[in-house]
């Protein structure tokens, strides 16, 4: 399939963030979640870090704390030692991303963000590159990391890539006042020169996005009404929180 015929098939989809969980009992990225979504039909967005066995282990947070509750880094730790903490309130484990991807079969598309510790992104984007050597399925890749996404631009221009973006500094993130300038105003996308932006859907009015011509993802969308609005603004959203169809059931 052409790139842009992929680009066409991502942008029919809704995705759940991290999965359809219902925590703390359904945790964000277990595999229980992922399995909800894939029996509603959704897409999944998920997170991959790399592990210090170089497995992909498929969590939002490098540190541990708020999902496993022990003050650990995933970098740190070998995917099986990572795997003997629970997740919340459950008895789901951290995912190997190899099982997601066995699981979800390609019947879902996937939005797979890359997740850069300490300038890994070489190594990260290697790895995930062997993996979904191998996988038949629908998906793209994203990165906040302007990094990891011009490694894809070099090394991987066949497949899809993405630019995460908004003026996140206010929010919290961890980045310099001239890194969330750059982000903001998608000056990094020089580097990267990525098929499709993914920009916090509360920052939508930033001109740079406004004016940005390739494809748009919204995260994260978080009511029903905003959905439709990111969809009516002819972007795919990322949403949780709720579920769409029990606002669309006759």
């Amino acid at each position: 399939m052409e790139k842009r015929d992929i680009i066409e098939e991502l942008l029919k989809h809704r995705y759940a963030h991290r999965g359809l969980h219902r925590k703390p009992g359904i945790p964000e990225n277990s595999m229980e979640a992922f399995r909800r979504a894939i029996a509603a039909g959704y897409g999944i967005e998920l997170d991959v870090h790399l592990t210090s066995d170089r497995k992909l282990a498929v969590i939002h947070d490098s540190g541990l704390k708020r999902t496993c509750g022990v003050d650990l880094q995933i970098e740190d730790l070998s995917l099986e030692k990572a795997q003997q903490f629970f997740l919340e309130e459950s008895r789901e484990v951290i995912p190997d991303f190899e099982d997601v991807l066995q699981t979800v079969s390609g019947r879902v598309p996937l939005i797979i963000e890359l997740k850069v510790e300490k300038g890994n992104q070489d190594n990260l984007c290697e790895k995930l590159m062997d993996v979904l050597d191998g996988y038949e399925g629908l998906y793209c890749v994203e990165s906040f990391s302007p990094a990891a996404v011009k490694w894809l631009r070099e090394h991987r221009p066949d497949i899809v890539r993405g630019q995460l973006s908004g003026a996140i500094r206010k929010d919290g993130f961890p980045i310099t006042a001239t890194e969330d300038f750059l982000l903001k105003n998608l000056w990094v996308n020089i580097w990267g020169c990525p098929d499709f932006v993914a920009y916090k859907f509360e920052d939508r009015a930033q001109p740079a996005f406004v004016r940005f011509k390739g494809a748009k993802f919204f995260w994260t969308i978080r009511s029903y009404e905003d959905l439709k609005m990111a969809e009516a603004l002819g972007a795919a959203a990322i949403f949780e929180k709720f579920d769409p169809a029990d606002y669309e059931q006759i």
